[in-house]
């Protein structure tokens, strides 16, 4: 009999839900279906107010929308099981990570927010649902993210080579596999993914992403503006970090010295620059005997973006598919697993990546 979970990812660039049904039998991790529920042009535009850190939001905008979105992750998951065929009783559980509208890991009172309601998510889909991952980590005094690289170690480990996986999302990541497994697995947030560039082609050609990078192709890189940016205290803090849209954002753009002296094709070039040289630096400053990169995320569909981490890295580049996960599937899979720990009793956070004081059973149960 399969084991099956399905994991729900909706991230930082706020285009849909990624849902993935994924069976975990025989020790084994299998994709088994896959499904994506977009967001609406309005919906985006509403989930983007309630991350703004400067806007003051009502009780009741916020309450509404944790209801609606537990309702789309909600629909996702019937979309999902409609595809594979499987029915809900067939399925262990759902691991849920939410929409971030605010992540503050650093404040007097750390704390990181997700919403999409799992009581709802576990009534109407009568799966039991586990969710609010982040928090535990929190309590036990790490930054509650990245929690990805535990799955990365689970699944793209390799004892032949050091690896190191790179996830752009809205914001980019790495995880750090060494060979030895008795050497302990590193990983942050490196800085900003995909999410300066979006918002900045959005505001200048109301487009949600740049496609392959034509804009930024277009564009000259200017060194000294991406000279900087990379200024920016985020970049030289040590690990364990973590870092969100709420500080990498356009306001924080336009306070980066007066951009509007460059043409907006100048500035989405810089931005690619930016994101690859700021992966690239990580890499090299804590993976240098690194001898293979796997990229997943949004990000690997970026053409200039992959031009540029391929001439700054010291090796090889490879998409996450050729070691047998689509990079659009990684980190729902990722949620899936966390969910299977989870329910086994087992912990999801590694120590090393997010500064938590012990390893934690994350997330919290909603029976089905």
């Amino acid at each position: 009999m399969p084991e099956l979970y399905i994991g729900l990812m909706s991230g930082t660039s706020l285009d849909g839900i990624d849902a993935a049904l994924v069976d975990f039998s025989n020790g084994n991790i299998q994709l088994v279906e896959f499904a994506y529920l977009p967001f609406t042009e309005q919906l985006k535009a509403v989930i983007h107010d309630l991350s703004q850190a400067d806007r003051l939001i009502a009780l009741q905008d916020y309450g509404a929308m944790d209801s609606l979105l537990g309702e789309y992750f909600a629909k996702a998951v019937a979309e999902l099981l409609a595809k594979s065929g499987y029915p809900a009783t067939a399925i262990t559980a759902i691991g849920s990570h939410g929409q971030t509208v605010f992540h503050a890991p650093d404040g007097k009172y750390p704390f990181s927010l997700q919403i999409g309601d799992p009581n709802l998510i576990a009534e109407r889909t009568g799966i039991t649902t586990v969710a609010d991952f982040r928090r535990r980590d929190m309590a036990c005094g790490g930054q509650g993210a990245p929690l990805v690289p535990a799955f990365h170690q689970a699944v793209f480990s390799s004892s032949e080579q050091p690896r190191c996986i790179v996830n752009i999302g809205g914001i980019a990541n790495i995880t750090i596999l060494p060979a030895n497994a008795a050497e302990p697995v590193i990983g942050f947030d490196t800085g900003p993914g995909n999410i300066l560039m979006d918002q900045w082609i959005n505001k200048h050609q109301q487009l949600p992403y740049d496609a392959n990078g034509d804009w930024a192709s277009s564009g000259i890189s200017q060194a000294d503006l991406l000279a900087l940016w990379l200024q920016d205290s985020y970049f030289h803090a040590l690990p364990p970090k973590s870092t969100g849209k709420e500080y990498f954002s356009l306001a924080w753009l336009e306070n980066q010295g007066n951009i509007h002296n460059y043409s907006p094709a100048d500035v989405q070039a810089s931005l690619c620059s930016l994101t690859a040289i700021s992966i690239c630096s990580a890499i090299r400053a804590y993976a240098p005997d690194c001898q293979q990169v796997l990229v997943c995320g949004g990000g690997s569909h970026n053409t200039k973006l992959q031009q540029l981490l391929a001439e700054n890295l010291p090796c090889p580049i490879a998409s996450s598919a050729d070691y047998g996960i689509h990079p659009d599937h990684v980190e729902a899979m990722a949620f899936a697993w966390l969910a299977q720990q989870t329910i086994k009793g087992l912990p999801g956070n590694l120590q090393e990546v997010t500064g938590a004081k012990r390893p934690a059973i994350l997330g919290g149960i909603y029976q089905a």
